[in-house]
């Protein structure tokens, strides 16, 4: 059975960091591009990161570009994102997804969620 676990998420001040983790099993994350999405109430799920198989590209939305930091290791099927200088419209249920390629947007399979609040 595919799990892929998130965690890391709460509540933080505005400025703050959070680390979000995602941690596979059932499969190898190293077959997959990995990707973190969100979706704040009311809204759309969008996007967030990307970082293909052995970790050489990365992609990320403008709204996130300088202040987050998606990064992987394989040996530990686990993915990251470092998320520096938050704000309070990053506040969402992030998401980890595993994609078959770096372009691809169809995505294999999806993670239960984090909550990640940014308030004072």
């Amino acid at each position: 059975q595919v799990q892929l676990v998130e965690s890391g998420g709460g509540l933080v001040q505005p400025g703050g960091s959070l680390r979000l983790s995602c941690a596979a099993s059932g499969l190898a994350v190293t077959n997959y591009a990995m990707s973190w999405y969100r979706q704040a109430p009311g809204k759309e799920r969008e996007l967030v990161a990307t970082i293909s198989r052995v970790g050489i590209s990365t992609n990320y939305a403008d709204s996130v570009k300088g202040r987050f930091t998606i990064s992987r290791d394989n040996a530990q099927n686990t993915v990251y994102l470092q998320m520096n200088s938050l704000k309070p419209e990053d506040t969402a249920v992030y998401y980890c997804a595993a994609r078959p390629s770096f372009y691809s947007n169809y995505v294999n399979f999806w993670g239960q969620g984090t909550q990640v609040t940014v308030s004072s």
